[in-house]
């Protein structure tokens, strides 16, 4: 029983020396190995804050600048960890960690379906995507200009003072309208005038107050014009249509527009054109039976028939 007691302790002895001598032999190796994984952090920092400092202010498209320097990190940490374990003699380790690396994605990707959509989204909308930092877009019944762009959520400022962060999965499968994309947008508002008025000569008023503002649009491709759109009950109304620059929309869609409908009041007024409301008629019937209400002395005092 103590032979056999001495021959254990003697074999466990004998693989800790083992062990021992085995792990000073690669000492060396895995201090080159952890020097390798720092220097390579390291190097993957600043050449991503460089980079950010040199090109990331002056980008036009601060999202897909913002996913390469991520990218760029990302790829040469990995790089130095694979590295520093195949310096580590550790072949075997790399390839396991890679399987298992994928596994879990695979795993996080099930629990975390709505996180993964997204974060997948803005890589898309990375390198293709309807719309720029400062465009004024309209998804669904959210209105105002798009702020940042970050891989979950797309930041848009609406016009009164919301601030609000769509997923990036429903920019991607939404309809987004780009009110600011080509930089121009068409505005349009309706005047009335009286049914004994010139409807020709009222279209020449109009016309010359929106070929004499210089914030409009005048080139071939964006015409400003007036038409005739319907007899309405007490008016004849002219639809006015002219284009507006969009690089600031509220401007131009907002101040520019009310100044327009001023000065076509203004200028209409100013030739004695009519702009009447709407008149209600009020028929009395002869057949007390027939009315349908009755109105006491001072009512009918105040109605007036034409």
């Amino acid at each position: 029983m103590i032979i056999l007691l001495q021959s254990s302790t003697e074999a466990i002895q004998k693989s800790l020396n083992n062990y021992y001598e085995g792990f000073l032999s690669i000492l060396p190796r895995l201090a080159l190995a952890l020097l390798v994984v720092v220097l390579g952090v390291l190097i993957a920092q600043l050449l991503t804050n460089f980079y950010r400092r040199k090109f990331l202010k002056q980008s036009d498209d601060p999202l897909m600048s913002k996913f390469l320097t991520q990218a760029v990190k990302l790829v040469l940490i990995i790089v130095a960890i694979m590295f520093a374990l195949r310096i580590a003699g550790l072949d075997g380790l790399a390839a396991g960690l890679l399987t298992a690396v994928g596994g879990s994605a695979i795993i996080l990707g099930f629990a975390f379906q709505d996180i993964g959509k997204n974060f997948l989204a803005g890589i898309i909308l990375a390198f293709n995507r309807p719309f720029h930092i400062n465009d004024t877009i309209k998804i669904d019944d959210i209105f105002g200009k798009v702020k940042a762009l970050s891989f979950r959520y797309s930041h848009i400022k609406t016009f009164d003072g919301r601030d609000i962060f769509i997923p990036n999965s429903d920019v991607l499968t939404k309809p987004v309208e780009n009110y600011t994309a080509d930089g121009f947008y068409r505005l349009d508002f309706v005047v009335g005038i009286g049914y004994e008025d010139d409807i020709e000569s009222a279209k020449n008023v109009i016309q010359k107050v929106l070929d004499e503002n210089e914030d409009i649009v005048k080139d071939v491709e964006h015409e400003n014009y007036v038409i005739e759109d319907n007899l309405a009950a007490s008016t004849v109304n002219l639809k006015v249509f002219f284009w507006v620059y969009t690089v600031d929309y509220r401007k131009a869609s907002m101040i520019l527009r009310g100044l327009i409908i001023r000065k076509v009041k203004e200028a209409l007024a100013a030739k004695d054109f009519n702009l009447p409301s709407d008149i209600i008629e009020l028929k009395l019937y002869k057949n007390a039976s027939e009315i349908p209400f009755k109105l006491n002395k001072a009512d009918e005092n105040e109605i007036s028939t034409k």
